[in-house]
């Protein structure tokens, strides 16, 4: 049979609206110039620059070796689960039951759960703009409505209670809160996360707080909105201050009335975090491995140390210092009016990779700059470098 006048099954509608990383073409150009011989500082990558350490990897190792790959229950194992209600109680003095706690093929999977769960096609999420952009993509996918919320330095570009009061409509169902956030590395303070919990309770929407850069806090802060009561919901992740990225391992705290049907959406939708990185994780959990995860902690702080002064010689304008993670949101008015230009300028012409503000929302997005310091102090000096030559 012919295929004369047969037509290609056509795309989703809704796949008109999900966004690509913008950076992912600059990484691309980047890698090209890699090829051709040139040297190329990254401060694009939003993932630490060190591995997993090597107990991690030697329990994942030990793990294939003894056989442990088959499925574990859709929430993850056991032991693992109680080991990250202990972690909590050591890190945080909170006292978790291990059963609200699920283990989640990375914390994108931990998120597309719990959108799974609380959205009906049409119902609002609030978050802030600019964040992380995969988040407004969920919600799409789920047939929900995101609704960005500008913020600025004004309020450490994070939601306030009074933001989403004067943003609230009929259709909010979830408010969704990044602390500390990406881009802008800033923390929302303990008082005013309390007071969006209650806003949220008082009209019945779920409250979903990112942590998955805790740990990653200079100085460190340890206290976590799974202390809090209520229909709060709260993703953290092994990739961060764990360095397992390519793991693909999160979690999620929740309220004990939500489990059974997120265990039962994890059925289907992965039907088990991987294995042999839940072995690993076991041993990331563990006390040493917490030890020297903290001085790797104070380097990421000596790095953002040295990195925010010298921005703000080079013309940079940064309002408010980042509380943490391993980003510098930068506003480039003063130097580019296109932050998107700037940051290919930046790369064809110093030699510098950054990702531009168009990444992460709409709002003053072309006058930023991400700055990522996931490399080391000598390539970041050299970044500064090229940068100061750059703008002469």
């Amino acid at each position: 049979m012919g295929t004369e006048g047969a037509s290609s099954p056509r795309l989703a509608a809704r796949m008109a609206e999900i966004q690509p990383f913008h950076v992912m073409r600059l990484l691309a150009r980047a890698r090209e110039l890699e090829r051709q011989g040139r040297d190329i500082v990254h401060m694009e990558i939003g993932e630490p620059d060190f591995t997993a350490p090597e107990a991690v990897v030697e329990a994942g190792v030990q793990a294939l070796r003894d056989g442990r790959s088959h499925y574990t229950p859709a929430s993850g194992l056991t032991e693992l689960r109680e080991a990250l209600a202990d972690y909590y109680r050591r890190q945080y003095a909170v006292g978790l039951d291990a059963r609200r706690i699920l283990v989640t093929p990375g914390a994108s999977g931990a998120l597309q759960l719990l959108l799974g769960i609380l959205l009906d096609p049409g119902d609002e999420v609030l978050m802030a703009d600019p964040g992380y952009p995969c988040n407004r993509n969920f919600v799409r996918l789920y047939e929900g409505r995101a609704r960005p919320v500008p913020v600025g330095p004004e309020t450490r570009y994070q939601l306030t209670e009074e933001l989403l009061r004067a943003h609230w409509s009929p259709s909010t169902r979830v408010v969704m809160l990044a602390s500390p956030a990406n881009p802008t590395g800033t923390w929302v303070a303990e008082d005013d996360l309390r007071a969006m919990a209650a806003l949220c309770a008082e009209r019945g929407a779920a409250l979903v707080v990112d942590e998955i850069y805790h740990g990653l806090l200079y100085p460190p802060r340890w206290w976590t909105a799974a202390c809090l009561a209520g229909e709060i919901f709260v993703i953290n992740s092994f990739s961060k201050y764990f360095a397992m990225t390519g793991w693909r391992l999160g979690w999620l705290v929740a309220p004990m009335e939500y489990v059974e049907a997120l265990e039962r959406l994890a059925q289907n939708l992965f039907l088990a975090p991987p294995t042999p990185a839940q072995y690993a994780a076991l041993a990331a959990l563990d006390e040493d491995n917490c030890a020297l995860l903290e001085r790797r902690r104070e380097i990421f702080r000596q790095r953002r140390d040295y990195l925010l002064p010298a921005l703000r010689r080079l013309g940079f304008e940064i309002a408010c210092e980042p509380d943490g993670a391993f980003y510098i949101y930068a506003d480039c008015s003063h130097l580019d009016n296109d932050s998107f230009i700037l940051s290919r300028q930046l790369m064809e012409q110093a030699g510098v990779v950054v990702t531009p503000g168009i990444d992460f929302g709409h709002h003053r997005a072309d006058q930023h700059l991400r700055f990522a310091y996931t490399t080391s102090l000598e390539r970041l000096r050299e970044g500064v470098a090229r940068m100061t030559e750059f703008f002469g």
